[in-house]
């Protein structure tokens, strides 16, 4: 049995509730910023009125995470700051999203050291990768846009989404250190 739409008045809309939901959440995303370095001030200026994000709904920063629903993590982490960040990560209630902005974030950029996660995919969920360095706000709103195309097209995600769990392994390996002569009298006075 259909409707047929000679039946419905003129004023009454109807459509699949999925697609409202979707609608409404792609229009009113939250970011969450996790800026460290260079890659930040272009994500301030993709806020300012230049570019003037806030024709895709996103333009209301949420600098608390359970007000928030993309994270961009723009710039280097580091290994120390990486519990923080997925800390921050898990108190962001669900569905949510993340976006790695920059080389530094995606890959660890040009700082291939010990103390840099060479890419955040490896504790995080990463949605969508802005290639650049740093990239240009115009970047970033295109994957801000991507973002609310995979909002439209698979809505709440089925299941709640696990990193990739590869471990870090510093590629650094300390040389050994210099030692230390020391004259019969100096050693002799340090041993007292």
């Amino acid at each position: 049995m259909s409707i047929e739409p000679t039946a419905l008045p003129d004023n009454v809309l109807t459509m699949n509730l999925k697609k409202v939901v979707n609608w409404c959440r792609r229009s009113s995303v939250w970011p969450m910023p996790f800026a460290t370095a260079c890659c930040g001030i272009e994500l301030m200026a993709t806020a300012s009125s230049r570019y003037d994000l806030a024709r895709f709904g996103a333009e209301v920063m949420r600098f608390s995470p359970r007000q928030a629903d993309l994270m961009i993590v723009a710039g280097r982490v580091s290994i120390k700051m990486m519990p923080v960040l997925h800390r921050i990560y898990l108190q962001m209630a669900e569905p949510k999203w993340v976006i790695s902005m920059g080389a530094c974030a995606s890959t660890g950029g040009v700082f291939d050291n010990y103390a840099t996660v060479q890419g955040i995919d490896q504790f995080l969920p990463v949605d969508v990768y802005v290639p650049g360095c740093p990239p240009r706000p115009e970047t970033l709103m295109e994957g801000i846009m991507l973002i609310q195309k995979i909002i439209d097209q698979h809505g709440m995600p089925a299941a709640k989404r696990q990193p990739m769990k590869l471990s870090v392994q510093p590629n650094y390996r300390p040389t050994p250190q210099p030692q230390v002569i020391l004259g019969p009298k100096l050693a002799a006075a340090l041993h007292e």
